[in-house]
């Protein structure tokens, strides 16, 4: 499973707290690259119909860099934090 901040910005809009299988569908309705995809169709699946319920991206990749980990001034000219 390989992200990167522009994989995982694509879940910036999923609708946590969620199940692997309903981010699955979610990713698969908004048109998610396949990458995206297939590192979700890579996470933890428990057995015994009981689900991981995912808060946030973090609880996927911890490492993730959010907006608001930026220490900048958004008023900065030439800044958009959607270019990241």
């Amino acid at each position: 499973m390989i992200w990167t901040v522009e994989l995982a910005a694509v879940l910036d809009e999923a609708p946590f707290p969620a199940t692997r299988d309903e981010l699955i569908e979610w990713a698969e309705r908004n048109g998610s690259p396949q990458q995206v995809l297939d590192n979700l169709y890579e996470l933890e699946e428990i057995e015994q119909g009981e689900d991981v319920v995912y808060e946030g991206i973090e609880d996927i990749w911890p490492d993730y860099i959010g907006k608001e980990d930026f220490f900048h001034n958004e008023d900065d000219e030439g800044f958009d934090y959607d270019d990241v």
